[in-house]
């Protein structure tokens, strides 16, 4: 769907449907609803006054307009109480909207926003409007045949803007389409089944943002690893046919001097647990064991197309762990990359072994910050259920921006410790760290173990094994791949910028 910002007044939208926003506890209506609702002979106070429609968080109802103006319906939306009110809420209740016309086969609707929703996030506003409408709206339809032409779309949504903010509402949707077409990128990544997103595939995608401007990309191959040591992640390859790629993408939007943001992401193709073989029960779900790498692209993508002032390097480690005859074995020790000795333990424990090379070589670009993002832990679910990120990490000032970025994104985090006595749990009898710390504070254990590979950098770990697949629908990130953590990224990047701009 593409989203177009027009000047005019909303009554005079020639459109399927115009899309009005309600409180539950609104008294009175104002500006386009009182317009409309006048021009429409008292059509929306009559629904409301028989309590046909309540305005309960992303309640719609559709009425007709009978002609009475050039739009041929009206959807009633709810957002809850005004005190209320928060960006989760606006997201939600345009995702249900934007879903609801589409299951009636309309194509195009228009709509006005209301930035004294929240009068000191006016951008927020916008932002979340247009991120709830795209996200809500995303389908991986490439492999259905069967019933094709019975697949509904939305085409447009046209922005009606009376007033001096057409410009400033125009730049933001600019901006928030650049990010919600990231996410799609990224969960279209996901999406994907592992035979046709193996890690040479996935190398291929990483040179397709190259493309972009002051982006280049760098793909290390199975012989450029051994030569610099990258045991571990290598290790991790030996089970499979696939070779492993080190995928390196470096966007320069600043002074070459300037140190970079490093973002690593875990690019498990598909993930068997190896030797330690998984139930088969969802299984096939571990296609999506790439999401933290997929979603360090989609970030590097989307700060590309915005033009951020900052460098960011984006590493990706991309394998699969099969269990082939070569399969490495628990008990196997691995040189890595860093020079220490690691013991392996589990097999399905092997994404701290390919970020435990990526981590290293981050440390050669003298980084500002580095952030790592995988679905790591089974245990990160079990501690804080499918829709939180667990953070941990060594530097309270760079968690501190990325809570702050969650909070502004609704892609929410929660700090777990990394105290001295976890660390305990990783040391190895016989090499330097063990890869597995057994179950008791497994995510914990897991950052731990990460956290030896850092050196001195400031450094975030982020856990998404919850959210970035869905098993049922939720209101704009539909079951599936999520794309959680580019919104977080680029809203922590961007914030960055504003940082150094004061």
């Amino acid at each position: 769907m593409k989203i177009f910002v027009r000047k005019g007044k909303l009554q005079d939208a020639k459109s399927q449907v115009i899309i009005l926003n309600f409180f539950e506890d609104q008294k009175k209506l104002s500006g386009s609803a009182q317009i409309i609702n006048q021009l429409c002979g008292g059509i929306i106070t009559e629904l409301i006054n028989n309590r046909d429609f309540e305005a309960k968080p992303s309640q719609v109802s559709i009425i007709y307009t009978g002609g009475k103006i050039p739009a041929k319906r009206i959807a009633l939306v709810g957002l809850g109480k005004k005190s209320e009110i928060n960006l989760e809420k606006i997201r939600a209740a345009f995702a249900k909207t934007m879903q609801h016309l589409r299951s009636l086969n309309i194509k195009e609707a228009a709509t006005a926003i209301d930035l004294s929703l929240l009068p000191k996030d006016k951008d927020k506003i916008v932002q979340a409007m247009v991120e709830g409408a795209m996200l809500g709206l995303y389908q991986f339809i490439p492999y259905k045949t069967v019933g094709r032409e019975d697949i509904k779309e939305m085409e447009q949504l046209n922005i009606v803007v009376d007033g001096k903010d057409f410009s400033f509402i125009e730049s933001e949707v600019e901006k928030t389409q650049v990010i919600t077409q990231a996410v799609y990128f990224t969960r279209d990544l996901i999406s994907a089944p592992s035979n046709e997103m193996t890690p040479s595939i996935m190398a291929l995608k990483a040179r397709e943002i190259a493309r972009k401007q002051n982006v280049t990309c760098i793909v290390l191959d199975k012989a450029k690893m051994k030569e610099l040591g990258m045991n571990s992640l290598l290790g991790v390859a030996q089970g499979s046919n696939e070779e492993a790629k080190f995928i390196i993408l470096e966007y320069s939007g600043a002074k070459k001097n300037e140190a970079p943001v490093v973002l690593v992401g875990k690019g498990l193709t598909f993930d068997s647990g190896g030797i330690s073989i998984k139930p088969a029960e969802k299984m096939d779900e571990m296609k999506s064991d790439m999401s933290g790498g997929a979603a360090v692209m989609g970030a590097v993508m989307a700060a590309a197309d915005l033009q951020l002032p900052l460098n960011i390097i984006g590493l990706v480690p991309a394998t699969e762990n099969m269990p082939g005859s070569k399969a490495y074995k628990p008990g196997d020790i691995f040189k890595s990359y860093s020079g220490k000795n690691i013991e392996v333990i589990n097999t399905d424990a092997e994404g701290r072994l390919i970020l435990a090379d990526a981590l290293t070589y981050a440390a050669k670009y003298k980084p500002a910050a580095i952030i790592d993002i995988a679905t790591l832990t089974g245990a990160c679910i079990i501690a804080l259920g499918d829709d939180v990120i667990g953070m941990l990490g060594t530097d309270d000032k760079l968690k501190g921006e990325i809570n702050k970025a969650a909070e502004n994104t609704g892609e929410l985090v929660w700090e777990m410790p990394l105290w001295e006595c976890y660390h305990e749990q990783i040391k190895s009898d016989i090499a330097d760290y063990k890869n597995s710390g057994g179950r008791a504070a497994g995510t914990i254990t897991a950052a731990a173990f990460l956290s030896k590979f850092v050196g001195d950098f400031p450094w975030v770990h982020l856990d998404i094994a919850g959210p970035a697949w869905s098993s049922k629908d939720k209101p704009y990130t539909p079951k599936g791949a999520s794309g959680v953590a580019v919104r977080l990224l680029v809203e922590f990047l961007r914030n960055r910028v504003q940082k150094s701009r004061v």
